[in-house]
């Protein structure tokens, strides 16, 4: 994570923040954190300080260290929806190249990913869901009307959407191109 890229400095900071915090509400010193995840005293000080290139693995490594999920390290730590994180997490060397975590949950067995389209006009229909299920919706191409028990919404492309799944609920294209998208069933 490049300091002077500014498409990631916010991450930065969050992770500064967070790891700062995390670490303090596990009462342990920086020689203990770094004992602990593997990685060095140093690279934790930088790390704080929010003025260091850091791996995906060693942030991993650190969030092991504290006994958080990864994502806790990135997100904005004022975000009021935890499930969602919507931050760039890696940049590539080329503009476009970019990893971006935009969601988390809690699953007690699995994930499931599918590939959806939807022609105009047509529409999928789901049954409730167990409790403690959700999905999570990610729009390629196109405007998903998502139809709940107690609301509606679009989610456009570029967009997400995550909603317990535990009642009934539709996938329907209303426009008049192809809607393609992401959906991930936690259960």
């Amino acid at each position: 994570m490049h300091k002077e890229n500014s498409q990631r400095a916010p991450v930065l900071q969050h992770v500064s923040l967070n790891v700062r915090r995390l670490r303090n509400a596990a009462d342990l010193s920086q020689t203990a954190l770094a004992e602990k995840s593997g990685v060095s005293r140093r690279m934790l000080v930088a790390i704080e300080a929010g003025e260091t290139n850091v791996s995906l693995a060693t942030l991993d490594r650190v969030a092991e260290a504290l006994e958080v999920a990864f994502s806790d390290l990135i997100q904005a730590p004022e975000a009021s929806d935890h499930s969602r994180i919507n931050e760039v997490a890696w940049a590539g060397v080329s503009p476009g190249s970019k990893a971006v975590l935009l969601s988390k949950a809690v699953a007690r067995r699995e994930v499931e990913m599918w590939e959806f389209s939807l022609e105009p006009g047509e529409a999928y229909s789901s049954e409730a869901d167990p409790e403690g299920w959700s999905e999570q919706i990610y729009v390629f191409t196109g405007c998903l009307h998502i139809e709940l028990a107690e609301q509606i919404r679009e989610v456009g492309a570029g967009e997400f959407f995550m909603f317990p799944s535990n009642q009934p609920h539709a996938f329907r294209n209303n426009g008049q191109v192809v809607v393609r998208f992401v959906r991930n069933i936690v259960l």
